[in-house]
């Protein structure tokens, strides 16, 4: 174990920053909202490395990546048909299960 702390634990308050728009700023309050506590500040920590140098660049790189992702905007999906090759796959493993399930059933005939 480490003898000396080198954890670093980012804060950051949405509410008080004026880089963002309100708008923004609701939508990383909405999409990090597990990450937020209660006075709406963001909270991230980083303790992997060894140095607190490291530890500083490793919090501040997910600090961004974070808000970056948590401000790009959702591509919306595009609904598509299914090719021809999945409808005949999907049938012939309906077919497979079906030939299965009726090996199962006992017959009487005897």
């Amino acid at each position: 174990m480490n003898k000396v702390s080198t954890r670093i634990e980012l804060r950051f308050d949405i509410a008080a920053t004026k880089m963002m728009s309100e708008e923004e700023k609701e939508t990383i309050k909405n999409k990090l909202a597990r990450r937020i506590t209660k006075e709406n500040i963001l909270i991230i920590v980083s303790q992997s490395e060894r140095s607190q140098y490291d530890n500083k660049a490793k919090v501040t790189e997910k600090f961004y990546k974070l808000i970056e992702k948590a401000l790009t905007p959702e591509k919306k999906r595009k609904p598509t048909r299914p090719t021809a090759s999945s409808k005949a796959k999907r049938l012939e493993e309906k077919q497979i299960k079906a030939e299965k399930k009726a090996l199962r059933k006992v017959s009487f005939e005897d």
